[in-house]
């Protein structure tokens, strides 16, 4: 089976072609990446009018070399799997209608797929890891804990019921003049800081619910760099290390629990899967590879290329969709909304967003 994936949910113009052999093994043909970093970097963050201008201007060339690097040709594609949502509007008008257009020319079913399961079945392509599993699944828009039960089911745990992890990260960076995207380079400051120095809050830290708060960690930071005036580059560095100690503290809490909750109502026998373009810092993963060995559970990253938004994730979830039969490719539509577990009630604060 090969298959063709395209992802243009936000910043990322992405292609990638994949091949599921006899063995049920996955092979990367190509994973073509076209970043516009250097076209938001002055604005702090991602406009969605540039993305999609981006996008349009660049998705038939960034397709065209995913399949030449590859070395197959169209013909040889047995399905295109697509973003159809969440994400930016206009950048998902422009995936899917370019991946419509190509099943139409070809006569190839096309399969839209939840950019989140994406992130969250990712871990399957590299490595044998069976349902059901943790997910702790955290990117510049969403930061939730879910039990991935099969293709398709999920239960949501908890949500953030206000900024997401990542755009936490990127207001942090640009409150210190740090510069875009904001993850890496908190990462690599905090690294020569002290955490100690500094006291950032832990928001919902001692709640008895899973959801996550950022706001008023971000909040807080703001205000200790508008207190301290000028920032010479130790103070900048202790900054980091304060409040991503607070991060690290938060998800291990609230990650504990998901721990907790899967032992007594599936198995004790836990694989937790961290997503997401955050799950490739470091210090985070660190952090709670050293807790799953206090605490008994195992824990799995996908390879950095692999964490970050890409077409080889949104392939494979079209391999997966196809592989349990769970697919309708005559209702591919945008969703800029669309929460895996659509039964989850809403949060305070998230709404529809959760």
């Amino acid at each position: 089976m090969i298959v063709l994936g395209i992802e243009t949910s936000c910043d990322e113009t992405c292609s990638a072609v994949l091949e599921y052999d006899k063995n049920q093994q996955c092979n990367i043909l190509s994973n073509i990446i076209y970043s516009q970093i250097s076209e938001h970097k002055d604005y702090g963050g991602v406009v969605p009018e540039i993305a999609a201008r981006s996008h349009i201007n660049n998705i038939d060339v960034v397709v065209q070399k995913s399949v030449k690097d590859a070395e197959i040709n169209y013909s040889s594609l047995n399905a295109i799997a697509v973003t159809s949502g969440p994400g930016l509007k206009g950048g998902l008008l422009v995936g899917v209608t370019f991946a419509k257009t190509m099943a139409s020319i070809l006569e190839k079913p096309l399969i839209g797929i939840n950019h989140l399961e994406g992130h969250a079945l990712t871990i399957r392509m590299i490595q044998k890891i069976s349902f059901p599993y943790l997910l702790l699944l955290v990117t510049g828009g969403h930061t939730q804990i879910l039990i991935v039960k099969g293709i398709g089911d999920y239960e949501r745990l908890g949500t953030t019921i206000d900024d997401a992890l990542g755009e936490a990260y990127d207001k942090t960076a640009k409150s210190l003049n740090l510069g875009y995207p904001g993850g890496p380079i908190i990462e690599k400051l905090a690294e020569h800081g002290d955490g100690s120095a500094i006291s950032f809050p832990r928001p919902l830290y001692n709640s008895k619910e899973m959801n996550f708060s950022f706001s008023g960690l971000k909040t807080a930071v703001k205000q200790e760099i508008d207190s301290s005036l000028p920032i010479n580059e130790k103070l900048r560095s202790n900054i980091c290390a304060a409040f991503q100690n607070s991060v690290i503290d938060i998800l291990e809490n609230k990650l504990q629990m998901a721990v907790d909750y899967f032992k007594k109502n599936y198995s004790n026998d836990v694989d937790v899967v961290l997503a997401g373009g955050v799950a490739s810092n470091k210090a985070i993963f660190s952090s709670i590879n050293k807790m799953s060995k206090k605490k008994n559970f195992n824990v799995h990253v996908s390879p950095k290329e692999l964490c970050t938004d890409n077409a080889a994730m949104i392939a494979w979830a079209g391999i997966e969709r196809m592989n349990s039969g769970n697919f309708h490719q005559e209702s591919v539509t945008i969703r800029t909304r669309w929460p895996l577990d659509e039964n989850a009630s809403k949060v305070r604060g998230a709404g529809v967003k959760a």
